[in-house]
């Protein structure tokens, strides 16, 4: 089951995901994105994701490849360990900006 909240903080649309984020959920959040202005700046809070699949790193990648061809930016944020290990052991870490919280992130993306 994933939950998915779209805040709008200035410039930046945050994406909060809640949940597991996997086959079956994924399609959910890829639908959620499409809806997003590609052109803007994109902030997935990822601070309640307990487990992300690889499908789930499928739509990070596909909405990271649609902003930043659009001339966007995407970034990730509040990781939990777990979900940051396979951030870093996919090589996801250096393709897209992580931040340690929300707050971190919308204070260098403004």
């Amino acid at each position: 089951m994933i939950h998915i909240d779209r805040i709008v903080a200035g410039t930046i649309v945050v994406t909060a995901v809640k949940g597991r984020l996997d086959s079956s959920s994924s399609p959910k959040l890829e639908e959620f994105l499409a809806g997003a202005p590609s052109e803007g700046t994109i902030l997935l809070d990822f601070a309640e994701l307990t487990y992300i699949s690889s499908a789930g790193l499928r739509v990070v990648l596909k909405a990271t490849k649609l902003v930043r061809g659009a001339g966007g930016t995407l970034a990730v944020c509040g990781l939990i360990p777990q979900v940051h290990e396979v951030f870093d052991v996919s090589g996801f870490s250096s393709l897209i900006p992580i931040h340690p919280s929300r707050e971190a992130a919308l204070a260098t993306m403004t």
